[in-house]
């Protein structure tokens, strides 16, 4: 069994928005026997540094001062110095993989079929669900064995967790031209508040780095992880492992 948890960075712009701007949905596989270990590493490094609470990418950020930041006070090698250490443990587990998709706003709403910022959201979310698909697919042929895997997601809010697990739910029960045989997967779409949840707070800290590369062309925690992203047979993670959506027309950087 193989758990891809998923999370976002950024926010999906209205469809009047007059600039460009990014939006990422990533995503964590952890095989189910390899979960324990990243939790007590990651249990290990918040008591080492005395972080006490819930990891997010945002509490990083030079000016948060939010009162539940465990990092109010501490000066900038500091935080770095945490950081380096958490996507350490991401990518010290090389049985874990990293997949993601990355949208482009006016580009996705200028193809007429995106109408919405659910329909970015959900647009955005579907290439992480093919990608895992493929991904437990690999494991099948080379193991000889059948693989399967679930999806867990950061809870977001009763009304949007509904919306996202029935579309989910339509996704994976439709065949077409264009959907992804989702053979692979077990029940549907699972949510957890991510103060409970590791893996929830892992990926936060992945899809963050990801969106500063894309959004900011800082690619300074983005390059420490890319060992870690799903990867074609000659090392290329453009397509496999982090897609862009949509492909055609795509006017930003290019991550690989």
């Amino acid at each position: 069994m193989h758990l891809l948890f998923v999370d976002e960075s950024g926010t999906p712009p209205k469809p009047t928005a007059k600039e460009q701007s990014y939006f990422v949905i990533a995503g964590f596989v952890i095989p189910e026997d390899r979960w324990p270990g990243l939790r007590d590493k990651l249990i290990g490094a918040k008591r080492a540094a005395a972080y006490r609470g819930e990891l997010k990418w945002r509490f990083f950020a030079p000016k948060n001062d939010d009162e539940d930041n465990p990092m109010r006070e501490w000066d900038r090698a500091a935080k770095n110095d945490f950081r380096d250490r958490v996507f350490r443990i991401i990518t010290e587990a090389k049985s874990c993989r990293i997949i993601a998709c990355v949208s482009e706003s006016l580009t996705a709403y200028g193809l007429g079929n995106v109408n919405s910022q659910d329909d970015l959201y959900f647009r955005t979310y579907k290439p992480v669900t093919e990608r895992f698909q493929y991904f437990l697919q690999d494991i099948t042929r080379t193991s000889g064995r059948d693989t399967y895997g679930m999806i867990v997601a950061d809870h977001r809010g009763r009304g949007d967790d509904d919306s996202m697990r029935l579309r989910h739910e339509r996704l994976i029960r439709e065949t077409g031209r264009y959907t992804s045989d989702y053979a692979n997967f077990i029940e549907g779409l699972f949510f957890s508040p991510s103060h409970l949840s590791i893996g929830i707070q892992l990926v936060d800290m992945i899809a963050g780095a990801i969106w500063r590369a894309q959004a900011h062309g800082d690619r300074t925690w983005f390059d420490l992880l890319r060992p870690s992203f799903r990867a074609s047979s000659n090392g290329h993670i453009d397509g496999y492992g982090l897609v862009r959506f949509p492909k055609k027309g795509w006017k930003g950087a290019i991550l690989d």
